[in-house]
């Protein structure tokens, strides 16, 4: 096996999970390189059907390096959730490791009443948003204000980007759509328990991967949603917020185009797509 991309050719659940997880038996290196948890990969493992929001789909294979990219924006909660429920079960091989990237944004509280806010106000016909706040978090790391889990993990500067962005998400929140603001004090005690279990985890996994690959290790690029939903070339404005085609799987993990063999496309027999948008082979009839 090829360091190999898979992605979605349509609108997502074109069953990307169970490929990746099939690729992933002779793949060393599984990388999630975008999107956040507005997506799930359905997987089976020992007979029980397993739900990944946001760990790679490889987490549940012995001896794999499992990485969330800095393309991906990560909610902290669904994140340990995620991992408490794995282990709970007793699904996480104890010789797989987990890396998350320290470059990675953070899914904030604010985000997702701001996601939920807007769809709520939105005059005319609605995006579709899932209102788990992924729009508003890659909002904030184009605009340069985001904060990214180096920043989580470093509690002054924490603070000072938490306050700044509190003030400014709770100006619209209160004077653009009239809504209750959101407390400083109550994030920074919820997102510092987070800090201290997610720890472990963050590092430069863009040196992980890079070294992997001059060992002659094999990668497994994860993409998430489908290349109808690219922010770029989907249906916009009935699209997501981040870029879903294979090129995004190097800006995602910070690995060059040269390293990339193969991309393999998902797509199924008969297409559905979720929420809103256009749809043109549509059946109308009951």
């Amino acid at each position: 096996m090829a360091n190999v991309v898979v992605i979605g050719t349509q609108w997502g659940d074109e069953g990307k999970g169970k490929v990746v997880d099939l690729y992933a038996e002779n793949a060393d290196v599984i990388a999630r390189f975008q999107g956040g948890n507005n997506a799930g990969h359905t997987i089976v493992v020992k007979g029980e059907q397993t739900i990944l929001h946001l760990i790679p789909s490889g987490i549940l294979h012995d001896n794999k390096i499992c990485i969330i990219g800095n393309g991906v924006v990560v909610d902290p909660q669904v994140l340990l959730q995620e991992l408490d429920r794995l282990n709970s079960r007793n699904l996480l091989p104890g010789n797989t490791k987990l890396f998350l990237s320290e470059r990675a944004h953070i899914i904030m509280p604010y985000h997702r009443r701001l996601d939920i806010a807007r769809e709520s106000h939105h005059v005319g016909k609605k995006i579709g948003t899932t209102g788990r706040g992924i729009g508003p978090a890659y909002e904030d790391k184009v605009a340069r204000v985001g904060i990214r889990v180096c920043d989580l993990l470093d509690e002054q500067s924490f603070l000072e980007k938490l306050k700044s962005n509190v003030k400014e998400k709770n100006f619209y929140l209160v004077r653009g759509f009239q809504e209750e603001p959101v407390d400083e004090k109550v994030i920074y005690d919820e997102y510092m328990a987070y800090a201290d279990r997610m720890r472990p985890y963050a590092a430069d996994t863009s040196l992980i991967i890079e070294k992997e690959i001059r060992r002659g290790k094999k990668v497994l690029f994860e993409g998430a949603q489908g290349s109808h939903l690219d922010v770029d070339h989907g249906t916009f404005p009935f699209v997501t917020s981040s870029n879903t085609v294979a090129g995004n799987a190097c800006s995602g993990t910070g690995i060059g185009p040269a390293a990339i063999d193969a991309v393999v496309g998902i797509c199924k027999a008969y297409t559905t797509r979720v929420g809103e948008g256009p749809f043109v082979t549509e059946l109308k009839d009951e």
